[in-house]
């Protein structure tokens, strides 16, 4: 039995949930389905422009995770397009999650304590205590990260 995916956090839900070749009845089309997760990660690398370890830290996950991910968005847009498909938006193991509201401004980093945060050592008022200091570890964290709300 497989193991249970992981909580994946994303700025905010798609305004539209599905989209469809004009002309064709929805009901006459066959539906590719794209999870919350995988339309997040084409937003983060596709329109944000951001590398692969970039958009994985932003999500919560590890880079081949990402990638994984990331490589099944690609082919169901691209079977989508190709096919004359409807593509649908829903469901996935997400939690939505403010982009404001992780409270390291400095390397967005879901750092939570009363210390520095240990990757920029920016304190809570996101204030740096050394300004644009480097990371003391390059490797995400493992300590406190901030629980996803799913169990």
């Amino acid at each position: 039995m497989p193991r249970p995916p992981c909580c994946r956090r994303i700025e905010g839900k798609p305004i539209a949930s599905v989209f469809k070749p004009t002309g064709i009845p929805t009901h006459e089309l066959t539906t590719v389905v794209m999870s919350l997760d995988e339309f997040e990660a084409v937003r983060l690398a596709d329109l944000e422009g951001l590398y692969q370890a970039g958009a994985a830290e932003r999500m919560g996950i590890s880079r081949p995770t990402f990638g994984r991910i990331i490589e099944s968005a690609h082919r169901k847009v691209a079977q989508a397009l190709v096919r004359g498909q409807a593509l649908m938006i829903e469901g996935g193991t997400v939690v939505t999650t403010d982009p404001l509201d992780t409270p390291w401004t400095v390397c967005s980093h879901a750092w939570q304590g009363p210390e520095a945060c240990p990757r920029c050592r920016d304190d809570a008022d996101g204030a740096s205590v050394i300004p644009l200091s480097p990371a003391v570890d390059s490797r995400p964290c493992r300590g406190r990260r901030r629980p996803c709300g799913k169990e």
